[in-house]
C-alpha cells in the first residue's frame, strides 16, 4: 500500500510539472504571428525555426534515453526543465534570428531530455497492471496543458507580445524546482532476461533502424506516418500566420479556436475514442480522418466568415486529435513483441515529417499564403489512398452479441 501511494504521488508530480511545461509551450502559440511580424521574419524562417526544434529533438532523443539510464531520471528531468525555461526566455528576449534558432534548438533538446525520462520514470514506479493508467494520466496532463496554454496566452499577450515567453520560462523553472525538491529518484526495475535475447535481433542504432525499415511488414504504415506528419505540419506550422494574414485574427481569436478545438479533441479521446476504434477499426478510422483533414484544410481557402472558419478548423483539429492516437494504436497492434522498436520507428518517421513539413510550408507561404494548404490537401489525400491500399480494416464492425 505504501509503495502504491508513493507511485501515485510521483505520478501526480510528473503530471504537475508536465502540465506546467506544456502550458508554457501553449502560451506562445497564439502570439507567434504578431511576434514574428514585429521582427520582420518571413514564413520560410518560421518553418525553419519549427524544423530546428524537431531536428534537435529527433537527433538527441536516443542520447537522452541513454543518459536517463546512466544518470537517473530525476536529474535529466530537472536539467531538461531548466533548459526549456532558458530557451523560452531567450526566444522572448532576443531580436536576433541566429539566437532565435539557438533557442528553438535548445528547446528541442530539452523536449528530448524530458519526455523519455518522464516515461521511463513512470515505467519504473508502476506495475504492468498500472502502466497503461499511469501513461494515460501523464498524456492527459500534456493535453490539458496544451488546452489551457493557448487560451491563457491570448490574454497574457495583452501585457506585451514577449510576456508569454517569460511566463513559459517561469513555468519551466517552477517545474524544475518541484522535481528537484519533491520528486524522489526512481529505482529502475531489473527485468528478467529469460526472453530478452529475441529483442536484440533488431538493429539498435537509429540510422540503422531507418535504413532497414523497408524490410518490415509495417513499412507502408511507416510511410503513411511520414506523409501524414508532413501534411499536418504544413497545416499547423503556418496556421497562425495564415489566419492572421488572411482574416486579420488577433492572439485572442487564434487562442479561442485552438483552445476550443483542443478541448473537443481531449473529450473525444477520453470518452469516445475507444468505442470509435472498436466500432470501426483502426484502419478505417485513420482513412476517414485523413480524408476529412485534407478536405477541410482545402475548404479553409474558401471560407471567410468567422463562424465558418471556426467550424472548418474545429473539424480539422478534431480529425487530427483522433488520427494521431489511432495511428499509434495501429502501430502497437502490429508490433507484437517489438513494442519499443516499432514505437521508436513511429516516432522517427513522425519527426522526419515534422522536420521537412514546416520548412516546405514556410517557404511556400512566402510565395502565396494559400500554397501550404493546397499542398497539405494533396499530401493528405495521397496519404488517404495509401491507407486504403495497405489492407483491409484491422477490425470489422463489432458483431452483434450472441
Amino acid at each position: 500500500m505504501a509503495l502504491l501511494l508513493k507511485s501515485r504521488g510521483a505520478i501526480l508530480i510528473l503530471m504537475l510539472n508536465l502540465f506546467l511545461v506544456f502550458t508554457g509551450i501553449g502560451l506562445v502559440i497564439p502570439i507567434m504571428p504578431k511576434f514574428i511580424e514585429s521582427l520582420g521574419i518571413t514564413g520560410g524562417i518560421v518553418g525553419m525555426l519549427v524544423a530546428a526544434f524537431s531536428l534537435t529533438q529527433f537527433l538527441f532523443s536516443p542520447v537522452a534515453g541513454r543518459l536517463a539510464d546512466l544518470f537517473g531520471r530525476k536529474r535529466l528531468i530537472v536539467f531538461g526543465m531548466l533548459l526549456f525555461a532558458f530557451s523560452e526566455a531567450l526566444f522572448g528576449f532576443t531580436s536576433s534570428t541566429v539566437l532565435l534558432f539557438v533557442s528553438r534548438m535548445l528547446g528541442g533538446i530539452s523536449a528530448a531530455m524530458i519526455m523519455p525520462a518522464v516515461m521511463a520514470y513512470a515505467a519504473d514506479i508502476t506495475t504492468n497492471e498500472e502502466r497503461a493508467a499511469g501513461m494515460g494520466f501523464i498524456n492527459a496532463s500534456i493535453t490539458t496543458g496544451f488546452i489551457i496554454g493557448p487560451g491563457l496566452g491570448g490574454y497574457v499577450a495583452e501585457l506585451g507580445l514577449r510576456v508569454p515567453f517569460y511566463f513559459a520560462a517561469i513555468a519551466g523553472v517552477l517545474a524544475a524546482l518541484i522535481n528537484l525538491l519533491i520528486l524522489p529518484e526512481s529505482k529502475p526495475v531489473k527485468r528478467e532476461s529469460s526472453k530478452s535475447p529475441a529483442v536484440d535481433k533488431k538493429p539498435r542504432g537509429l540510422l540503422t533502424q531507418l535504413r532497414y525499415a523497408y524490410r518490415e511488414p509495417y513499412f507502408f504504415s511507416l510511410i503513411i506516418v511520414f506523409v501524414m506528419s508532413f501534411g499536418l505540419a504544413n497545416f499547423e506550422t503556418v496556421f497562425g500566420l495564415f489566419v492572421d494574414h488572411k482574416f486579420g485574427f488577433g492572439p485572442q481569436d487564434i487562442a479561442f479556436i485552438i483552445t476550443f478545438g483542443s478541448i473537443s479533441g481531449a473529450v473525444i479521446q477520453a470518452t469516445g475514442f475507444s468505442w470509435i476504434l472498436k466500432r470501426f477499426g483502426e484502419k478505417r478510422v485513420i482513412s476517414v480522418c485523413l480524408l476529412f483533414a485534407g478536405v477541410f484544410i482545402l475548404l479553409t481557402l474558401f471560407v471567410h466568415k468567422f463562424w465558418l472558419i471556426f467550424a472548418v478548423t474545429f473539424i480539422i483539429f478534431l480529425a487530427i486529435d483522433i488520427l494521431r492516437p489511432a495511428i499509434s494504436t495501429q502501430m502497437s497492434m502490429v508490433a507484437e513483441d517489438q513494442q519499443g522498436y516499432v514505437a521508436g520507428l513511429n516516432s522517427a518517421f513522425t519527426s522526419l515529417g515534422n522536420i521537412v513539413g514546416p520548412i516546405v510550408a514556410g517557404f511556400l507561404f512566402d510565395f502565396d499564403i494559400n500554397y501550404p494548404y493546397m499542398l497539405a490537401f494533396v499530401v493528405l489525400l495521397l496519404c488517404f489512398f495509401l491507407s486504403i491500399r495497405t489492407g483491409k480494416p484491422g477490425r470489422q464492425e463489432a458483431p452483434a452479441s450472441s
